[in-house]
């Protein structure tokens, strides 16, 4: 009988695995304008789990999406994520991060005009804020962009998720117009930039 147990035991752990097994997830939070795009681009990457769209950085609690609309709010698009250090860094989530959009257009992203489009990261720790600080200053100091970098890097704040016909937007609407002229093209951007990273 005890060595049915044990025999068992090892059938269970060779299955599910151990928590020792199982991989450490850390959080990181970015807006880039409409967070459609955003969330589609992040959802493809390796080792990036868990990605959901919403507000963060405002002032208003619990907002909606016709709360957000309005400017007023303060609030930003963004999707929060968790992530597998093992499998991506977050130096290359800010990679993907500054190149897949304008981060030189102070809360505007091409035709998505107002403070909820503004380009931001918010930090989880002291580690993503000094490693956001230095990437910016040394975008800024070879002047990558040919104009500066206006990007926020501000402390994580309340993170509330956005509705429900939110999440999974690009995956559900893809032959949508605005998938197909704004999305898509980042889509095609990021498998040209960072191919070997996608899953």
């Amino acid at each position: 009988m005890k060595r049915l147990i044990m025999a068992t035991t090892l059938i269970l752990l060779s299955t599910f695995g151990t928590d020792a097994q199982k991989p450490k997830l850390e959080k990181a939070t970015f807006g880039m304008g409409c967070f459609w795009c955003t969330e589609a681009v992040f959802q493809r990457l390796n080792g990036v789990y868990n990605v959901r769209s919403g507000y963060e950085g405002g002032n208003l609690p619990n907002p909606t999406y016709e709360d957000i609309c309005t400017g007023t709010t303060n609030h930003a698009e963004v999707i929060e994520l968790q992530y597998d250090p093992a499998k991506i860094t977050y130096e290359t989530l800010l990679e993907v991060f500054w190149k897949l959009h304008d981060p030189t257009t102070l809360n505007q992203q091409g035709a998505d005009v107002g403070t909820q489009y503004r380009s931001v990261v918010f930090y989880h720790n002291e580690q993503q804020k000094a490693t956001a600080e230095k990437y910016k200053a040394l975008l800024n100091k070879e002047n990558v962009f040919g104009k500066p970098v206006v990007t926020a890097i501000d402390k994580s704040q309340t993170f509330y998720v956005a509705e429900n016909y939110h999440q999974d937007y690009y995956i559900k609407n893809g032959q949508a117009p605005y998938c197909r002229a704004v999305i898509l093209p980042k889509m095609e951007k990021l498998e040209k930039l960072f191919k070997s990273k996608i899953k």
